[in-house]
Formats: structure tokens, sequence, C-alpha cells
């Protein structure tokens, strides 16, 4: 199976959320997140942070129009375009505010997913560490989501759940060295589960949960410790009921073979309760 996301060094760089509240959502991600917010002439909003950008567009709750992802040079993108377009993917050109030369497709739940070169000149802002760094995907059918992700575009499993009758409850899946940039769970939904931010380290963490607890936004789980990937994470709700993830010291992969984890809570959390999606 040919890595080419993995050769592109692809990584999440922004994701397009639906909102009847666009404005109002985006306040939350401004004050929560520490992002700036600036309202776009075709009526998104975008916020953005050190590393992290996401839009928001008018539309129904907990909708997630695409994921977009930036990979490391021009090379690459077009290795991986190639790649869309020998699977039958019909790669369309996306025309992005944030990326150059941005192509999309859309994977068997109707998730929209772009590639792209990051446009200079976005992460001038200080604040928070917390660049983007992973988004899960709820579905019907992971093998569905697994193969067109790791089958078609080159992304590669790093580990997957498999519940006791033997039927994969969850794959993590990477397009550079980092455990995952996507996943997703077997749920009774289709779309986005969460997003995630990556914190680098335990006390940006905690600086993190203190700043929400300022603003009295409650942790909806953990903190904790996930079995695959190894990583700490903390999660909120926002205003729509996306779920949002804070997390840290994700394991970094440069060769292993795929590990499989069995579907219970001491997978999904090291230290104590977890949500199981199925």
């Amino acid at each position: 199976m040919s890595a080419v996301a993995v050769r592109a060094g692809a990584f999440v760089h922004h994701l397009q959320l639906q909102s009847p509240r666009p404005e109002k959502l985006a306040a939350f991600y401004g004050d929560a997140m520490d992002m700036s917010v600036e309202k776009l002439t075709d009526g998104r909003w975008h916020c953005f942070g050190p590393q992290r950008h996401l839009l928001i567009a008018p539309g129904q709750a907990k909708t997630l129009d695409f994921s977009a992802f930036a990979c490391r040079d021009a090379g690459g993108l077009a290795e991986l375009r190639a790649r869309a377009q020998s699977e039958g993917l019909d790669p369309a050109d996306a025309p992005s505010p944030l990326l150059d030369n941005a192509f999309g497709v859309r994977d068997p739940d109707g998730n929209g997913v772009m590639f792209g070169l990051a446009r200079e000149g976005l992460d001038e802002r200080r604040g928070m560490r917390g660049p983007l760094q992973h988004i899960t995907l709820a579905t019907f059918d992971v093998g569905a989501i697994e193969n067109f992700y790791a089958g078609k575009l080159g992304f590669l499993v790093s580990d997957r759940v498999v519940n006791e009758k033997g039927g994969v409850a969850t794959c993590f899946m990477r397009s550079n060295h980092e455990h995952h940039t996507l996943a997703c769970f077997l749920s009774s939904r289709k779309g986005l589960d969460h997003h995630s931010y990556e914190a680098g380290e335990w006390d940006t963490i905690r600086d993190f949960a203190d700043r929400f607890a300022a603003r009295e936004i409650r942790l909806m789980w953990g903190p904790g410790r996930h079995g695959p990937g190894n990583n700490l994470f903390i999660f909120i709700e926002d205003p729509d009921g996306n779920w949002i993830e804070v997390s840290a010291e994700l394991e970094v992969i440069r060769d292993r073979p795929v590990k499989h984890w069995p579907h219970g809570e001491r997978t999904l959390n090291l230290w104590g309760n977890a949500i199981l999606r199925s």
C-alpha cells in the first residue's frame, strides 16, 4: 500500500463547520480557544490562532463541511492529487482563502476533504499553543472510511480497536509522523465526532483547563490518557454540541506494525471512565 499522504507530510490545517448561529459559535472559539475572529466577504467566519484555523458557515448545527490538510510541498501535493485521480475519486479544484492550489474529494460518508499548500502569512498571531492536530469522524462503516483514506489516499493505519465479535470499532490513521491525523469511530450517526488541538505538554493542558474554568466551561471528559496514541486529553463541548479535545504527548511513529486494541474503557482511557461510541 502506497503511503502517498505520509510522503506528502500532510497535516490538518483547518476544518469548516456549519452553525445556525455562526457569529455566536465563532465568538465562542475566539474566547475559549484564544483565537482571533473575522468575518469573510462570503459570509463565513474565520477563527485563527497560532497554527490553528477554523471556518464556520451558516447552516445546520453539528455539520462538518470538510476537513483540510496542508502538504509539505508542491511535489507531494501533485503526487497526492494524481493518486486521487488514479483511484477514480474525481479530485476537483477547491478555491480556498487558507490554502493554495487546493483540490477536494468526498469520502464514502459524504464528508469533504481538501488538500493544498498552506498560504503564507496566516499564522502571525500569538497566543496559547494549540495547533489543530487531528479530526475524528463518526461513521456507520469503519471499513469503508479506512479503505478510502488508507486504501485510496495513502494514509497509514496506526492502530485499530476490535470488538468482541472481531469487528473494527475504531481506526486511527496518520498522514505524517504523528500517531493519527484522522480517525473514525463506529457510531449511530455520521459526521464529526471531535476535532483536537495539540497542547504539546501537560502544563499547557492545565492552562487551557484554567482558561475554560475562568469562563465557566466545564470539562465533559478527562483529564485522561488514551491507549492508542498514548496521549493525555481533556474534552469540552461548544455551544452547538461539537466536541473539542485538547491533547498532549501524542505518540510519534517512524515505523512499526499496526497495533490492535480491545474495545473497552481502558483502551479509550487508561485512567478512568470512557465515552464508548458503540
